[in-house]
Protein backbone atom coordinates (compact mmCIF):
# COMPACT_ATOMS: atom_id res chain seq x y z
CA UNK A 1 0.00 0.00 0.00
CA UNK A 2 1.52 3.34 -0.94
CA UNK A 3 1.57 6.59 1.39
CA UNK A 4 2.35 10.02 0.36
CA UNK A 5 2.39 11.27 3.18
CA UNK A 6 5.35 10.78 6.47
CA UNK A 7 4.35 8.02 8.94
CA UNK A 8 3.97 9.00 12.68
CA UNK A 9 6.58 5.80 13.28
CA UNK A 10 9.36 4.45 10.79
CA UNK A 11 10.63 1.15 12.53
CA UNK A 12 14.15 -0.04 11.59
CA UNK A 13 14.06 -3.66 11.72
CA UNK A 14 11.57 -5.96 11.15
CA UNK A 15 12.27 -8.85 13.63
CA UNK A 16 10.21 -9.63 16.39
CA UNK A 17 10.93 -6.59 18.69
CA UNK A 18 10.26 -4.37 15.40
CA UNK A 19 7.00 -5.86 14.26
CA UNK A 20 5.44 -6.15 17.69
CA UNK A 21 6.66 -2.47 18.46
CA UNK A 22 5.19 -1.60 15.09
CA UNK A 23 1.94 -3.31 15.97
CA UNK A 24 1.30 -1.98 19.19
CA UNK A 25 1.71 1.68 17.67
CA UNK A 26 -0.60 1.37 15.35
CA UNK A 27 -3.20 0.15 17.96
CA UNK A 28 -1.92 3.65 19.16
CA UNK A 29 -3.75 5.35 16.43
CA UNK A 30 -0.03 6.00 15.28
CA UNK A 31 0.77 5.47 11.23
CA UNK A 32 3.84 3.53 10.96
CA UNK A 33 6.15 1.73 8.37
CA UNK A 34 8.55 -0.83 8.88
CA UNK A 35 11.61 -1.14 6.85
CA UNK A 36 13.34 -4.55 6.34
CA UNK A 37 14.28 -6.50 3.38
CA UNK A 38 13.04 -9.34 4.57
CA UNK A 39 10.41 -9.14 7.62
CA UNK A 40 9.60 -12.37 10.12
CA UNK A 41 13.57 -12.70 10.05
CA UNK A 42 16.19 -12.04 12.24
CA UNK A 43 17.57 -14.19 15.74
CA UNK A 44 14.21 -14.88 16.39
CA UNK A 45 13.37 -17.50 13.80
CA UNK A 46 16.40 -19.46 15.13
CA UNK A 47 15.44 -18.75 19.16
CA UNK A 48 14.57 -21.67 21.14
CA UNK A 49 11.36 -19.54 22.58
CA UNK A 50 11.80 -20.03 26.40
CA UNK A 51 9.84 -18.04 28.35
CA UNK A 52 12.24 -18.31 31.59
CA UNK A 53 12.71 -15.00 33.40
CA UNK A 54 13.26 -16.96 36.92
CA UNK A 55 15.50 -19.69 35.26
CA UNK A 56 17.40 -17.19 33.32
CA UNK A 57 18.18 -14.98 35.89
CA UNK A 58 21.94 -14.26 36.60
CA UNK A 59 23.03 -12.36 39.74
CA UNK A 60 23.29 -9.04 39.49
CA UNK A 61 20.33 -8.75 37.09
CA UNK A 62 17.43 -8.40 39.59
CA UNK A 63 16.17 -4.71 36.98
CA UNK A 64 16.13 -7.08 34.26
CA UNK A 65 14.48 -10.02 35.94
CA UNK A 66 11.31 -7.64 36.87
CA UNK A 67 11.02 -6.37 33.42
CA UNK A 68 11.38 -9.92 32.49
CA UNK A 69 8.36 -11.39 34.65
CA UNK A 70 6.57 -8.16 33.72
CA UNK A 71 6.56 -9.52 29.99
CA UNK A 72 5.86 -13.11 31.37
CA UNK A 73 2.81 -12.06 32.98
CA UNK A 74 1.53 -10.56 29.38
CA UNK A 75 2.26 -13.29 27.06
CA UNK A 76 -0.76 -15.23 27.56
CA UNK A 77 -3.06 -12.40 27.16
CA UNK A 78 -0.67 -10.75 24.19
CA UNK A 79 -0.72 -14.41 22.51
CA UNK A 80 -4.31 -15.01 22.50
CA UNK A 81 -4.73 -11.58 21.28
CA UNK A 82 -2.42 -11.52 18.53
CA UNK A 83 -4.03 -15.05 17.46
CA UNK A 84 -6.89 -13.47 17.25
CA UNK A 85 -6.04 -10.68 14.74
CA UNK A 86 -3.61 -12.55 12.88
CA UNK A 87 -5.43 -15.66 13.01
CA UNK A 88 -2.70 -17.82 13.49
CA UNK A 89 -1.39 -19.62 16.10
CA UNK A 90 1.79 -18.22 18.39
CA UNK A 91 2.54 -21.98 19.73
CA UNK A 92 2.27 -20.38 23.38
CA UNK A 93 2.37 -23.48 25.75
CA UNK A 94 1.90 -23.07 29.65
CA UNK A 95 4.55 -26.01 30.49
CA UNK A 96 6.57 -24.77 33.41
CA UNK A 97 10.87 -25.34 33.33
CA UNK A 98 12.99 -27.82 35.25
CA UNK A 99 16.81 -27.21 35.83
CA UNK A 100 18.38 -29.92 36.86
CA UNK A 101 22.22 -30.94 38.27
CA UNK A 102 24.07 -33.36 36.71
CA UNK A 103 26.67 -33.55 39.84
CA UNK A 104 27.65 -32.59 43.19
CA UNK A 105 28.75 -29.17 41.78
CA UNK A 106 25.68 -28.21 39.97
CA UNK A 107 23.45 -29.45 42.58
CA UNK A 108 25.26 -26.56 44.60
CA UNK A 109 25.00 -23.96 42.52
CA UNK A 110 21.27 -25.04 42.21
CA UNK A 111 21.18 -25.32 45.62
CA UNK A 112 22.63 -21.67 45.78
CA UNK A 113 20.32 -20.37 43.11
CA UNK A 114 17.27 -21.45 44.76
CA UNK A 115 18.22 -19.66 48.00
CA UNK A 116 18.72 -16.47 45.90
CA UNK A 117 15.28 -17.31 44.16
CA UNK A 118 13.67 -17.23 47.86
CA UNK A 119 15.08 -13.84 49.01
CA UNK A 120 13.82 -12.44 45.79
CA UNK A 121 10.33 -14.00 46.95
CA UNK A 122 10.34 -15.91 43.47
CA UNK A 123 8.08 -19.34 42.65
CA UNK A 124 11.01 -21.63 42.69
CA UNK A 125 10.87 -25.16 43.74
CA UNK A 126 13.51 -27.61 44.88
CA UNK A 127 12.92 -31.03 43.58
CA UNK A 128 14.69 -34.18 44.14
CA UNK A 129 16.20 -36.00 41.62
CA UNK A 130 13.76 -38.57 41.93
CA UNK A 131 11.23 -36.31 41.90
CA UNK A 132 13.07 -34.34 38.73
CA UNK A 133 12.58 -37.90 37.06
CA UNK A 134 8.98 -38.33 38.13
CA UNK A 135 8.30 -35.30 36.00
CA UNK A 136 10.55 -36.38 33.11
CA UNK A 137 11.07 -39.89 33.18
CA UNK A 138 13.64 -39.53 30.25
CA UNK A 139 15.84 -37.95 32.25
CA UNK A 140 19.49 -39.66 33.12
CA UNK A 141 19.30 -41.78 36.06
CA UNK A 142 22.27 -39.42 37.81
CA UNK A 143 20.30 -36.22 38.12
CA UNK A 144 20.97 -35.01 41.36
CA UNK A 145 18.16 -32.82 42.01
CA UNK A 146 16.91 -29.57 40.73
CA UNK A 147 14.38 -26.26 40.68
CA UNK A 148 10.98 -26.74 39.07
CA UNK A 149 9.55 -23.24 38.07
CA UNK A 150 5.89 -23.45 37.26
CA UNK A 151 5.78 -19.94 35.89
CA UNK A 152 8.75 -20.14 33.10
CA UNK A 153 6.98 -21.43 29.75
CA UNK A 154 7.38 -20.92 26.14
CA UNK A 155 6.72 -19.81 22.68
CA UNK A 156 7.37 -21.00 18.77
CA UNK A 157 9.27 -17.77 18.00
CA UNK A 158 8.67 -18.79 13.71
CA UNK A 159 4.56 -18.99 14.68
CA UNK A 160 5.16 -16.00 16.48
CA UNK A 161 6.54 -14.40 13.62
CA UNK A 162 4.12 -15.57 11.30
CA UNK A 163 1.85 -13.83 13.32
CA UNK A 164 2.86 -10.59 13.79
CA UNK A 165 3.60 -9.76 9.98
CA UNK A 166 -0.04 -10.74 9.30
CA UNK A 167 -1.28 -8.51 12.63
CA UNK A 168 0.90 -5.70 10.98
CA UNK A 169 -0.15 -5.69 7.47
CA UNK A 170 -4.32 -6.35 8.47
CA UNK A 171 -3.42 -3.15 11.03
CA UNK A 172 -2.32 -0.92 8.23
CA UNK A 173 1.46 -1.15 9.00
CA UNK A 174 3.23 -0.54 5.92
CA UNK A 175 6.21 -3.20 5.38
CA UNK A 176 8.60 -1.45 3.21
CA UNK A 177 11.01 -4.21 2.01
CA UNK A 178 14.32 -2.11 1.91
CA UNK A 179 17.43 -1.91 4.11
CA UNK A 180 18.42 1.50 5.63
CA UNK A 181 21.83 2.93 4.46
CA UNK A 182 21.52 5.80 6.49
CA UNK A 183 20.20 7.90 8.92
CA UNK A 184 18.98 11.37 8.36
CA UNK A 185 19.24 14.09 10.86
CA UNK A 186 17.56 17.48 10.42
CA UNK A 187 17.91 20.08 13.03
CA UNK A 188 19.84 17.78 15.43
CA UNK A 189 16.54 15.50 14.92
CA UNK A 190 16.15 12.44 13.66
CA UNK A 191 14.28 12.93 10.58
CA UNK A 192 13.69 8.95 8.96
CA UNK A 193 16.53 7.31 6.70
CA UNK A 194 17.78 6.90 3.27
CA UNK A 195 17.04 2.91 2.04
CA UNK A 196 19.35 0.83 -0.04
CA UNK A 197 17.21 1.93 -3.14
CA UNK A 198 17.66 5.38 -2.68
CA UNK A 199 14.54 6.69 -0.99
CA UNK A 200 14.24 8.98 1.64
CA UNK A 201 11.32 8.02 4.07
CA UNK A 202 10.71 10.35 6.67
CA UNK A 203 8.43 9.79 9.85
CA UNK A 204 8.00 12.04 12.67
CA UNK A 205 9.67 9.64 15.00
CA UNK A 206 12.38 6.62 14.27
CA UNK A 207 12.79 3.34 16.55
CA UNK A 208 16.13 1.87 16.00
CA UNK A 209 15.22 -1.86 16.25
CA UNK A 210 17.77 -3.60 14.23
CA UNK A 211 19.09 -6.38 16.71
CA UNK A 212 22.70 -6.68 16.84
CA UNK A 213 23.45 -4.38 13.65
CA UNK A 214 22.05 -2.06 15.69
CA UNK A 215 24.94 0.27 15.89
CA UNK A 216 26.31 -0.34 12.21
CA UNK A 217 23.50 2.56 10.36
CA UNK A 218 25.63 5.31 8.97
CA UNK A 219 24.64 8.50 10.36
CA UNK A 220 24.08 7.50 13.97
CA UNK A 221 25.60 10.21 15.50
CA UNK A 222 28.82 8.87 17.66
CA UNK A 223 27.22 9.69 21.13
CA UNK A 224 23.57 7.88 20.04
CA UNK A 225 25.36 4.48 18.82
CA UNK A 226 23.97 1.85 20.96
CA UNK A 227 26.93 -0.89 22.55
CA UNK A 228 25.59 -3.14 20.95
CA UNK A 229 27.57 -6.75 19.69
CA UNK A 230 26.60 -10.22 18.07
CA UNK A 231 26.64 -12.93 20.18
CA UNK A 232 26.40 -16.20 17.76
CA UNK A 233 24.37 -19.12 19.09
CA UNK A 234 23.84 -22.75 17.68
CA UNK A 235 20.95 -24.60 18.05
CA UNK A 236 19.43 -28.18 16.62
CA UNK A 237 16.05 -29.66 15.63
CA UNK A 238 15.20 -32.84 16.38
CA UNK A 239 12.03 -34.86 16.35
CA UNK A 240 10.14 -36.81 18.94
CA UNK A 241 8.32 -40.25 18.82
CA UNK A 242 4.71 -39.79 19.18
CA UNK A 243 3.08 -42.61 18.96
CA UNK A 244 4.04 -43.76 22.75
CA UNK A 245 3.37 -40.41 24.67
CA UNK A 246 5.84 -37.03 25.21
CA UNK A 247 9.22 -37.41 25.16
CA UNK A 248 9.08 -34.16 27.35
CA UNK A 249 6.24 -32.62 28.80
CA UNK A 250 8.51 -29.19 29.68
CA UNK A 251 11.60 -27.35 29.01
CA UNK A 252 14.54 -28.58 30.41
CA UNK A 253 17.57 -27.36 31.24
CA UNK A 254 20.89 -27.69 32.81
CA UNK A 255 24.52 -26.34 33.06
CA UNK A 256 26.73 -29.35 31.46
CA UNK A 257 31.08 -28.81 31.78
CA UNK A 258 30.21 -25.41 32.48
CA UNK A 259 27.72 -24.48 29.56
CA UNK A 260 24.17 -23.91 30.10
CA UNK A 261 22.24 -26.33 28.04
CA UNK A 262 18.27 -26.36 26.84
CA UNK A 263 15.98 -28.39 25.90
CA UNK A 264 12.28 -27.60 24.74
CA UNK A 265 9.79 -29.51 23.49
CA UNK A 266 7.29 -28.19 21.13
CA UNK A 267 3.27 -29.74 21.26
CA UNK A 268 3.58 -30.43 17.09
CA UNK A 269 6.72 -33.43 17.98
CA UNK A 270 9.87 -30.68 17.47
CA UNK A 271 12.52 -30.58 20.04
CA UNK A 272 14.80 -27.93 19.90
CA UNK A 273 18.23 -28.13 22.11
CA UNK A 274 20.03 -25.32 22.61
CA UNK A 275 22.44 -23.06 22.60
CA UNK A 276 26.11 -22.34 22.36
CA UNK A 277 27.24 -18.83 23.15
CA UNK A 278 30.04 -17.54 20.86
CA UNK A 279 31.83 -14.52 20.38
CA UNK A 280 32.48 -14.76 16.30
CA UNK A 281 31.41 -11.50 15.01
CA UNK A 282 28.56 -11.80 12.00
CA UNK A 283 29.59 -15.21 11.66
CA UNK A 284 26.30 -17.50 11.37
CA UNK A 285 28.30 -20.67 10.08
CA UNK A 286 26.92 -23.95 11.74
CA UNK A 287 30.22 -26.13 13.06
CA UNK A 288 30.47 -29.80 13.43
CA UNK A 289 32.12 -28.97 16.74
CA UNK A 290 29.24 -26.92 18.12
CA UNK A 291 26.82 -29.87 16.78
CA UNK A 292 28.66 -32.46 18.68
CA UNK A 293 28.82 -30.26 21.86
CA UNK A 294 25.00 -29.97 21.90
CA UNK A 295 24.31 -33.22 21.36
CA UNK A 296 27.23 -34.61 23.68
CA UNK A 297 25.63 -32.53 26.35
CA UNK A 298 22.10 -33.31 25.64
CA UNK A 299 22.76 -37.22 25.47
CA UNK A 300 24.42 -37.03 29.39
CA UNK A 301 20.94 -35.06 30.10
CA UNK A 302 18.82 -37.18 28.31
CA UNK A 303 20.15 -40.45 27.25
CA UNK A 304 17.32 -41.15 24.68
CA UNK A 305 17.97 -37.64 22.70
CA UNK A 306 20.48 -40.10 20.26
CA UNK A 307 17.84 -41.84 18.99
CA UNK A 308 15.73 -38.95 17.44
CA UNK A 309 16.22 -37.87 14.01
CA UNK A 310 17.86 -34.98 13.86
CA UNK A 311 16.16 -32.27 11.13
CA UNK A 312 17.73 -29.09 11.38
CA UNK A 313 20.88 -27.05 12.44
CA UNK A 314 20.97 -23.70 12.30
CA UNK A 315 23.44 -20.59 13.78
CA UNK A 316 21.77 -16.79 14.73
CA UNK A 317 23.51 -13.55 15.95
CA UNK A 318 21.84 -12.25 19.68
CA UNK A 319 22.44 -8.70 20.35
CA UNK A 320 24.29 -8.63 23.30
CA UNK A 321 25.07 -5.16 25.36
CA UNK A 322 27.45 -4.83 27.86
CA UNK A 323 25.24 -5.54 31.11
CA UNK A 324 23.29 -8.11 29.36
CA UNK A 325 20.27 -6.09 29.60
CA UNK A 326 18.15 -4.11 26.53
CA UNK A 327 18.34 -0.44 25.72
CA UNK A 328 14.79 0.80 25.30
CA UNK A 329 13.06 4.53 24.73
CA UNK A 330 14.66 7.77 23.59
CA UNK A 331 18.05 8.51 22.72
CA UNK A 332 20.29 11.62 23.16
CA UNK A 333 19.32 12.07 19.20
CA UNK A 334 15.78 13.52 19.39
CA UNK A 335 13.15 11.66 17.74
CA UNK A 336 15.22 8.72 18.09
CA UNK A 337 14.17 5.80 20.04
CA UNK A 338 16.14 2.66 20.74
CA UNK A 339 14.55 -0.82 21.54
CA UNK A 340 17.65 -3.27 21.10
CA UNK A 341 20.29 -5.47 22.87
CA UNK A 342 17.95 -7.89 24.03
CA UNK A 343 20.73 -10.23 24.20
CA UNK A 344 19.53 -13.82 25.30
CA UNK A 345 15.50 -12.32 25.89
CA UNK A 346 14.72 -11.29 23.24
CA UNK A 347 11.52 -13.41 22.52
CA UNK A 348 10.86 -12.88 26.19
CA UNK A 349 10.49 -9.30 26.43
CA UNK A 350 8.53 -8.90 22.98
CA UNK A 351 5.53 -8.05 24.58
CA UNK A 352 6.88 -5.45 27.45
CA UNK A 353 9.53 -3.68 25.37
CA UNK A 354 6.21 -3.19 22.17
CA UNK A 355 3.83 -1.94 24.88
CA UNK A 356 6.72 0.62 26.74
CA UNK A 357 7.88 1.82 23.58
CA UNK A 358 4.55 2.21 22.34
CA UNK A 359 3.45 4.22 24.95
CA UNK A 360 6.43 5.86 24.84
CA UNK A 361 5.96 6.83 21.06
CA UNK A 362 1.96 7.46 21.93
CA UNK A 363 2.81 10.09 25.03
CA UNK A 364 6.23 11.37 24.84
CA UNK A 365 6.74 10.04 28.63
CA UNK A 366 8.98 6.90 29.53
CA UNK A 367 7.24 4.52 31.65
CA UNK A 368 9.04 3.78 35.34
CA UNK A 369 9.42 0.23 34.14
CA UNK A 370 11.61 1.30 31.16
CA UNK A 371 13.67 3.66 33.20
CA UNK A 372 16.26 1.64 34.16
CA UNK A 373 16.91 0.47 30.61
CA UNK A 374 17.34 3.86 28.74
CA UNK A 375 20.03 3.83 26.33
CA UNK A 376 21.62 6.91 28.18
CA UNK A 377 23.22 5.01 30.47
CA UNK A 378 25.95 3.88 27.78
CA UNK A 379 25.97 7.50 26.43
CA UNK A 380 29.71 8.15 25.51
CA UNK A 381 29.43 11.98 26.51
CA UNK A 382 26.36 14.22 27.44
CA UNK A 383 24.72 15.83 24.36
Amino acid sequence: MARTEAPDVLVIGGGIVGLAVAWRARQRGLSVTVLDPDHGGGAARVAAGMLAPVTELQYGEEPLLHLGIASNVRYADFCAELSEAAGQDTGYRATGTLAVALDADDKAELGELHAFHQRLGLASEWITGREARKLEPMLAPGVRGGLHVADDHQVNPRLLLTALVAACEKAGVVLHRAAAAELLVEGDRAAGVRTSTGEHLTAGQTVLAAGPRSHLLPGLPADVLPPVRPVKGQILRLRMPTAHGPFLNRNVRAVVRGGHLYLVPRADGELVIGATTEEQGYDTTVTAGGVYELLRDAHELVPGITELPLVETSAGLRPGSPDNAPLLGPTALPGLLAATGHYRNGVLLTPVTADLIAETLATGAVPALAAPFSPSRFARSPR
